[in-house]
């Protein structure tokens, strides 16, 4: 079996800077191309060192970058391995001291001279998640954001079901002038020790164990003053058997079927009087019947204070209920699923005078304590909501850019983007590699506000190497590209800054071609390459229509994501106003 890094066609293409069709039809053409040494017969693996061969003989010109070479030695563990030679990655990047073999760390090592350890890190775990994604459940950035704001400034964090540590990379990051102690475990070994490389990296105050928390807890007795927790869903293995008499289950027995009942007792555990828990729980969770005893515990002991829809799962936010206090008479059920920027403000209103979305508890009781956000919508409001919906709807609606359809492409001198920084035409920045993100009062564009077209929603507090933004900056991200139209805000982590001399280049222009290099990339693809970008060397007056049409193309995209909210938001509310009488047809 060989033991060389390999790639796929996409990494061959990347490599290259030719498109997939053109390795096919080398493969098809030259006998001598390099046979596949592993995969399968639609996604062939490819060695690297015979690939890089075949390339020189041929005078095809390639560049593999040092973090692509790292990524590629560390594949060479297989699949089964991989997370195991990641973990064995950050404790080489945090302690010096690793299993890997000379040739897997070399490479690592180089990666984190140049670009930091931090950021050489979070490469390989960016890298490490798409490849297992189908095996790998991480928590969406901005709802495990939205998990840490709702727990608020508690001093100590646990998450009893940590994974790659999504959740507490945000705690981290978020504890404003509180300096947080922050508490982990997860049942498969090589994640933990990932959560525990990536937060020590980040000079966090962790303990990150491994192990099954609900039958071997290793914080039992510890009580944090918050919890938060993304639990594995539909777990029938969670040792029902084993754990009947547990002294967790102070609402119920969870049922058989009912896992995700067994995490929420078990956070509830491990949180002090009053404090706080979110948990995600699938929709089901709100209605099952074999889960009614326990929702109904839990309302009348005032555990249980919001169940929130989100986009593919629900919130439930709880908080432990402190000797002799008199549990509320309402709780927070909002459907949120369209729109997850209410929930905060929402949740702080239901805090401070239980107003809001709220359900009279005793309702809840005397029925089947089903709390479906959406079965709780405001009736009264349907209609309003449809017709304001369907008027953003069609606002939001756009057209493309008009352009000419040529027979032949143009044949144009061309162009790098590494050749424009050494001509002095484009800047390059990024974020120092250490940067905290929640402290401070300094504004920070993170890599979610970049991708929603939103403004700085981060903060950081003064400090050396920050990188100022100014209007007409181009700034990319893994997966997005933008021109910044508004100044203020520094730069944030995972973010480059494209700053071009405007007497020179278009902004638009650099812009729209690094986006059509980053669509056609394979996921395999990596953001330290975009200086090999090409793009055809064009004066500033040709290169501007180019990036108009790019602008309108940016326009179009942000305006089809916004519709495709609005329309599954204005489809949703035309059912329930048709079927409970709040809309009628037009005659």
């Amino acid at each position: 079996m060989s033991h060389d890094p390999t790639l796929n066609a996409g990494d061959i293409a990347r490599l290259a800077g030719v498109g997939r069709a053109a390795v096919s039809n080398w493969r098809r053409r030259h006998d001598d191309f390099p046979l596949p040494i592993g995969g399968t017969a639609n996604q062939p693996l490819f060695s690297l060192p015979q690939v890089e061969a075949w390339l020189r003989r041929y005078g095809k010109s390639y560049q593999l970058s040092v973090a692509d070479r790292a990524w590629q030695r560390l594949k060479t563990a297989g699949d089964l391995r991989l997370g195991e030679v990641v973990a064995q990655a950050g404790a080489l990047l945090t302690s010096g001291d690793s299993d890997l073999g000379p040739e897997q760390a070399e490479p690592v090592s180089e990666l984190a001279e140049r670009h930091g350890a931090l950021t050489a890190y979070e490469f390989l775990v960016e890298r490490y998640l798409e490849a297992h994604s189908r095996q790998l459940s991480v928590t969406r950035d901005d709802i495990a954001g939205l998990m840490v704001a709702l727990v608020g400034d508690a001093p100590t964090v646990l998450d009893p079901a940590c994974g790659v540590g999504t959740l507490l990379l945000h705690a981290a990051g978020g504890g404003g002038a509180v300096t947080r102690r922050l508490l982990g475990q997860e049942l498969s070994e090589s994640s933990a020790a990932i959560a525990a490389a990536r937060l020590r990296l980040r000079d966090a105050d962790a303990t990150i164990t491994s192990g099954d928390a609900m039958r071997h807890d290793a914080f039992a007795g510890e009580k944090a003053d918050a919890v938060v927790c993304d639990p594995p869903f539909n777990e029938r293995a969670w040792g029902y058997e084993e754990l009947v008499g547990d002294p967790r289950w102070e609402y119920g027995l969870p049922p058989r079927g009912e896992p995700e009942l067994a995490w929420v007792q078990h956070c509830l555990t491990h949180v002090k009087p009053g404090g706080l828990v979110a948990i995600l729980m699938p929709p089901a969770a709100a209605s099952r019947k074999a889960g009614r005893r326990i929702r109904a515990n839990l309302l009348r002991a005032g555990a249980l204070r919001a169940v929130v829809a989100l986009p593919g799962c629900d919130l439930w936010l709880l908080r432990r209920p402190a000797t002799g206090e008199r549990p509320p008479s309402d709780v927070l059920i909002l459907d949120a699923a369209a729109d997850p920027s209410v929930v905060e403000p929402a949740w702080r209103a239901y805090l401070r005078d239980g107003s809001g979305q709220t359900v009279r508890i005793i309702d809840l009781l005397a029925d089947e304590v089903d709390m479906t956000p959406a079965r709780h919508q405001r009736r009264e409001n349907v209609g309003r909501a449809f017709a304001e919906t369907r008027d953003r709807f069609l606002a939001a609606a756009t057209t493309p850019p008009d352009l000419k359809v040529l027979e032949q492409p143009l044949d144009q001198p061309a162009t790098t983007v590494g050749d424009l920084i050494k001509e002095g035409l484009v800047a390059v920045s990024q974020a120092p590699p250490r940067m905290a993100v929640g402290d401070g009062d300094l504004p920070v564009l993170t890599a979610d506000d970049l991708s929603a077209g939103a403004p700085p929603s981060g903060r950081t507090i003064s400090q050396r190497g920050l990188v100022p933004i100014q209007p007409g900056d181009v700034v990319a991200s893994y997966s997005s590209v933008r021109v910044i139209s508004d100044g203020g805000g520094v730069l944030g982590p995972q973010l480059t800054l494209y700053r071009v001399d405007a007497r020179r280049l278009d902004p638009d222009f650099l812009a729209g071609f690094l986006r059509a290099a980053g669509s056609r990339a394979s996921t395999g693809s990596s953001r330290f390459d975009v200086r090999r970008t090409r793009l055809p060397r064009l004066s500033l007056k040709e290169q501007r229509p180019y990036g108009e049409a790019f602008r309108q193309l940016a326009v179009l995209e942000d305006a089809l994501r916004e519709t495709s909210e609005l329309g599954q938001t204005l489809i949703r509310l035309g059912l329930d106003g048709l079927t409970d009488g709040h809309l009628h047809p037009q005659s």
